[in-house]
């Protein structure tokens, strides 16, 4: 087969390294890619938002699948594109992407079927949204209803900060169009959890668990990013767990989307709030979670690619997947200053070193190759540069070795959380204690 992966992130480069070790790839083809995701498929020089260079490409290169690995082009139709002009795709139509593209779409889908989420209400109007504040009071959460590339959520811990935050989307637009409409909902307790399941309309087939950390710093404080780092599986997810969130949240979740004509197909990553009650629903994604999807794919023993066929195919019923009894971790490296400003175009050395250690694997995610003095050098290109992975029998020997390869990589413009992974390893310290 000759395949096409859509993006340019940490995500995209371990859908890469995946799908190039399947026997049925012939060939593989990344858009746009980056250094890492070089090694393991060629690099093509068109935007993942550019919709009609991606159509055009896949036709003059006879390409047979496509993977869509970010939100945005899966919102704006690129399946639905691709479907028209007789390529296989992997990823929903827009109809469905909706359940990620409006926060409000997804609210009203959940309350529709009785899906444990928080209570919610959505506001296109200033003065209507600072009322429902004040009458609900504080602690509340105030969401830029459409993409907003991860950042649209603000945690408030009064009203005015709630004020402030809608004042903020959608008066001074800070998230642009996204934030014409905001949700306002329940602000929940509990541990939050990261949980994929393949779904090819109507089977299901669970595909994981994991926890990021989205907080800047260590022990979770600071500003929210789009991820600082993650492990998989996530403890809390045991098998009765898993069994209730298939029952009460993602099949009426996948037979709610068919109901309403836009029947799902791809990857559903349900955001998901564990309390007292059990599992309750923050968010719905379209796509992998990064770097969620480092992680998971560092314990996937099968060939990835026949299961993403089999989602696009509708043959999901009778497929299975096997997995390694292993822990994986995954540590982001980011430029200073982000999620705030950051400066492009830092050397980052040290990443053969880092590849070198056993049980490690570096993912690129914001990379970029420029001539640095007369040489070829991997540069920083983003906020959210790499992700350094680690695979072990605990996470605690997963994170071992994870922060290693961090101690090799020489970049003084980068920094990282020191502390991925310590809610399962507290986990595991006090289960040794328990037994000891």
């Amino acid at each position: 087969m000759r395949v096409l992966v859509v993006g340019g992130g940490g995500r995209e480069h371990a859908l890469c390294w995946a799908i190039s070790a399947s026997p049925i790839c012939d060939k593989l083809f990344c858009a746009p890619g980056n250094p890492g995701i070089a090694e393991a498929a060629e690099c093509v020089a068109i935007s993942a938002d550019d919709i009609d260079g991606i159509v055009a490409f896949a036709r003059q290169n006879k390409i047979d699948f496509v993977v869509v690995g970010p939100e945005a082009p899966l919102v704006a139709g690129l399946v639905d594109r691709l479907s028209t002009a007789g390529i296989k795709a992997f990823g929903p139509n827009a109809a469905a992407a909706c359940i990620e593209g409006s926060k409000g779409f997804m609210k009203d889908l959940l309350a529709r079927n009785n899906i444990p989420t928080a209570w919610y209400g959505r506001f296109k109007d200033v003065s209507t949204a600072k009322k429902f504040v004040r009458d609900k009071g504080a602690p509340i959460v105030v969401k830029a209803d459409g993409l907003a590339a991860g950042k649209g959520v603000v945690l408030c811990k009064t009203v005015a900060e709630a004020e402030a935050a809608i004042d903020s989307m959608m008066t001074a637009k800070e998230f642009g169009a996204a934030g014409d409409e905001v949700v306002l909902e329940e602000f929940l307790l509990g541990e939050e959890v990261s949980y994929f399941a393949l779904v090819d309309g109507t089977s299901i087939l669970p595909f994981g668990s994991a926890q990021d950390h989205k907080a800047v710093g260590d022990g979770d404080t600071g500003p929210n990013t789009g991820g600082m780092g993650a492990y998989s599986p996530a403890p809390i997810v045991d098998a009765a767990m898993d069994t209730r969130i298939i029952r009460e949240i993602i099949e009426p979740t996948v037979r709610g989307m068919a109901a309403a004509g836009a029947p799902f197909k791809g990857v559903l990553f349900a955001g998901l709030m564990i309390g007292p009650v059990g599992p309750k629903v923050l968010e719905f994604n379209a796509r992998f979670g990064d770097p969620e999807c480092q992680a998971l794919i560092m314990r996937l023993k099968s060939d990835l690619l026949p299961a993403l066929l089999a989602v696009a195919d509708g043959q999901l019923a009778n497929f299975d997947l096997r997995w390694k009894d292993e822990a994986a971790i995954v540590v982001v490296m980011a430029a200073k200053g982000y999620p705030g400003a950051y400066a492009k175009g830092s050397v980052i050395e040290g990443l053969d070193a880092a590849a070198a250690i056993p049980g490690s694997k570096v993912f690129h995610a914001g990379t970029k190759s420029a001539i640095k003095d007369g040489k070829l050098a991997v540069t920083a290109n983003g906020g959210r540069v790499l992700g350094i992975a680690g695979a072990a029998k605990t996470v605690s020997a997963a994170q071992k070795i994870a922060y290693a390869a961090v101690d090799v990589i020489r970049w003084p413009d980068g920094f990282c959380r020191r502390d991925i992974g310590w809610r399962a390893i507290a986990r595991e310290r006090q289960s040794l204690k328990s037994s000891g």
